[in-house]
């Protein structure tokens, strides 16, 4: 069990350690500034530090921020809802039916229309997925089945992605495009992406009372209604705010994988099972996470997102299957 004094400075330590990869990313860069310069920038005293910070700098790790907390909170409930600690924000099929959208919106050439046709095309498809996902849930089906069609749902998104992928070969401006989504990134990201994910806020504003509600849940069905949770409500608003969470990360980002596993579950493992510590954290845990890989691409001449938090994931997912084994 962890100790007290660990539970009560974890939220603090937390956010001392985005406060500090916040002013990182605001002074590196192809252009470096000092900390003076990053501070007369954000009060716009320097009108050249200014413009670095508020218009190149400043929306990228805001989107990052949102993204971050987003994937790690989505991945949380994901986790709570399946009573499973390697549950993922992906599981239901969501950030593929974004990819799906998007890939579909690139391949038909509609990207070019509105800089908002991709993200919105992304929330299109991600919003199908959901919905296919909640007319199961309210059919009455259980856990597995869910599971299960999750695991098909992928599988199928996953197969209309490679077809429309393999049939523009020949298009390499759009097929670039495509690849860019799949990968994950955010790079050229703008105050109108930052914009996009800010109903992420309310997403989370929503999720955090629900703490002690998910953790009478993680008891069973049967024990928590016995406790006065109306288990059927409760799980309709957590697949919900999972998929509405992971659906505008994947419009702002693309497909950024691993976060929803990686960041909940090293929390869990350092703080214990009680939602109602581990929903702030993961909030702030998965804001510094992402923005933490997203410097790591910049200063590694511009390696993907995606890339990157696979390479973090994918060996903490292999040491989670051994751990359990």
């Amino acid at each position: 069990m962890p100790s007290a004094r660990l539970l009560r400075l974890a939220l603090p330590a937390c956010i001392l350690v985005l406060l500090v990869l916040v002013t990182v990313s605001l002074a590196v860069g192809d252009m470096p500034l000092s900390l003076k310069q990053v501070w007369q920038g954000l009060l716009r005293q320097d009108e050249l530090a200014a413009t670095v910070v508020w218009q190149m700098r400043m929306p990228r790790l805001l989107s990052a921020l949102l993204v971050g907390a987003a994937l790690s909170a989505g991945g949380l409930v994901m986790q709570a809802y399946f009573r499973n600690s390697l549950a993922s924000p992906g599981l239901l099929g969501v950030s593929s039916g974004g990819a799906a959208g998007a890939v579909i919106a690139i391949a038909l050439g509609w990207a070019s229309l509105s800089i908002w046709t991709l993200p919105l095309a992304a929330i299109v498809g991600s919003a199908a997925a959901l919905f296919a996902v909640i007319g199961l849930a309210r059919s009455g089906a259980s856990t597995e089945r869910l599971l299960l069609a999750g695991v098909a749902l992928n599988a199928l998104l996953g197969a209309v992605t490679s077809y429309v992928l393999s049939m523009h070969t020949s298009l390499y401006e759009r097929n670039s495009q495509i690849l860019f989504w799949l990968l994950g990134g955010l790079e050229d990201r703008g105050w109108e992406h930052v914009l996009m994910a800010s109903p992420i806020l309310l997403a989370a504003a929503l999720l955090w009372p629900l703490g002690r509600q998910m953790d009478l849940l993680s008891l069973g069905a049967r024990e928590a209604q016995s406790l006065g949770v109306d288990v059927r409500r409760l799980r309709h608003s957590l697949l919900a705010l999972a998929a509405v969470l992971t659906a505008i990360a994947t419009a702002v980002a693309g497909t950024v994988g691993f976060v929803g596993l990686v960041v909940p579950h090293a929390l869990r493992l350092i703080l214990g099972p009680e939602h109602r510590r581990l929903v702030p954290v993961s909030l702030v845990g998965g804001a510094a996470f992402v923005l933490a890989c997203d410097l790591v691409c910049r200063s590694a001449g511009g390696v993907k997102l995606g890339i990157m938090t696979s390479i973090v994931g994918a060996p903490f997912f292999l040491w989670l299957l051994r751990r359990q084994a």
